[in-house]
């Protein structure tokens, strides 16, 4: 089997399109905190830290990508067998590397011939082109 994997702009239009979706969903959820007389600014800022740093680990781990790899038709899955998902530990550790390392992670990706980024290269994950034509 020849499998194809994502490129770096694909893997840049699916982070576009996640964060476009978390900065609408925070938004949601301004307008519903809002709607509540005593919610307090803990509060507030807990659910926010927590959409913002579970969103990827829990969408990678238990569907195989973000609202936006699905979107590009994208997966992420184990390097060792693509017919699985990464399990939360290693989504969570993926998403903390990309997100401490930023856009240095991105750029290792053109660099082999997986195209995995150095989130990708600690978690055991790729990141895969579905063929729905299937």
């Amino acid at each position: 089997m020849n499998q194809k994997y994502a490129n770096l702009i694909d893997r840049v239009k699916a982070s576009v399109v996640d964060t476009i979706l978390l900065i609408a969903l925070m938004y949601v959820f301004s307008g519903i905190l809002s709607s509540f007389d005593s919610v307090s600014n803990y509060v507030r800022i807990l659910l926010f830290v927590l959409l913002f740093f579970l969103y990827d680990p829990i969408f990678v781990s238990f569907f195989g990508g973000t609202v936006g790899h699905t979107y590009l038709n994208l997966a992420v899955k184990k390097e060792e067998d693509i017919s699985q998902n990464i399990n939360f530990l290693n989504a969570l550790l993926r998403f903390l590397i990309k997100f401490f390392l930023g856009w240095l992670s991105l750029l290792t990706v053109p660099s082999n011939n997986r195209k995995k980024a150095m989130h990708d290269k600690a978690a055991g994950s790729v990141v895969i082109k579905l063929d729905l034509k299937k």
